[in-house]
């Protein structure tokens, strides 16, 4: 029996109606008819002798062999697209300076640079990692070229990428941080902080009593003080440490409003050279799925 081998333009339209949540909306996105689409659809069933999609209330839902089929198209479509930058990338020189806070440094940052040095080996890169309201002012000031910032949507020139869950976050290894009796602990970011704000709101709102048991300016110091036992925070789940885990139900804290925080690119709404622009798409790419994948999987 001879090879199968998969269409790439097929697999696309694949990852594109699965992201969307409809063949309707990849029609749309892609310039084709919906009839092309579906027929696209059934084209890779046929090839690989599954159903891949199946009806889930006005929506689409993978099965689990189209689960499978996903996977593996993203990884095929990420291995083309990069083969095709590499070529491109000797083309592209200069220097790209980006900012990210701390939430998305570790978890994101490497995999985001790895992708973009590898296709563009002869573009320097400075990243920084910093708070938000810091990153905002040097892209302001044009100190840097990108920034991702959390919950800026409303800034001209922010570009929405995807939401990061919020929860109370506290240390695996204790069974009782707080008995209900006395005031809350908590674990917060100096001032100023939208994280800190969103909680006390919603503590206020609920009428629980809380204290400040530790400050830090940095977010390993956040985890080392929730580790430690010192007393609850409020974050993303974002690269949550194992030393830790959500603790909102099992304490019976007050849900925030709203329960995420949105992620958006801003290039202070000026041009950006041939380098930045290309890492800006990586970005958006890289962001847009793992954000995707991390809110489906909290169920935010």
């Amino acid at each position: 029996m001879g090879r199968v081998n998969l269409d790439m333009d097929v697999l696309r339209t694949l990852v594109t109606a699965h992201e969307l949540g409809s063949f309707n909306r990849a029609a749309d996105r892609l310039g084709r008819s919906q009839s092309a689409i579906s027929q696209q659809i059934r084209k890779i069933e046929a090839q690989v002798g599954e159903p891949l999609f199946q009806k889930q209330g006005r929506g689409l839902a993978l099965t689990t062999a189209g689960e499978l089929v996903l996977a593996y198209a993203r990884r095929i479509l990420d291995l083309n697209d990069e083969a095709v930058s590499a070529v491109r990338g000797f083309a592209i020189d200069g220097m790209v300076r980006v900012g990210l806070p701390a939430d998305l440094a570790e978890t994101w940052l490497p995999e985001v640079l790895g992708r973009f040095k590898r296709a563009h080996p002869a573009v320097r890169i400075e990243a920084v990692v910093d708070r938000n309201r810091n990153l905002l002012e040097a892209v302001d000031k044009d100190e840097l070229d990108l920034v991702v910032a959390l919950g800026n949507e409303t800034r001209s020139d922010a570009e929405q990428v995807g939401v990061l869950p919020l929860a109370w976050i506290g240390p695996a290894s204790v069974e009782r941080l707080w008995t209900g009796d006395e005031p809350l602990p908590l674990v917060m970011y100096q001032t100023p902080c939208f994280f800190r704000q969103r909680a006390l709101a919603a503590l206020d709102a609920a009428g629980l009593p809380w204290r400040i048991a530790f400050t830090s300016p940095s977010l390993h110091g956040l985890w080392a003080a929730v580790e430690a036992g010192l007393g609850v925070t409020l974050r993303t789940t974002a690269g949550l440490p194992d030393c830790l885990r959500t603790v909102g139900d099992a304490m019976g804290l007050p849900v925030v409003a709203p329960p995420a925080l949105t992620v958006s690119l801003h290039d202070g709404g000026r041009s950006l050279q041939p380098a930045a622009a290309r890492l800006r798409e990586v970005v958006i790419e890289t962001l847009t799925a793992s954000l995707r994948d991390l809110t489906a999987s909290t169920g935010t």
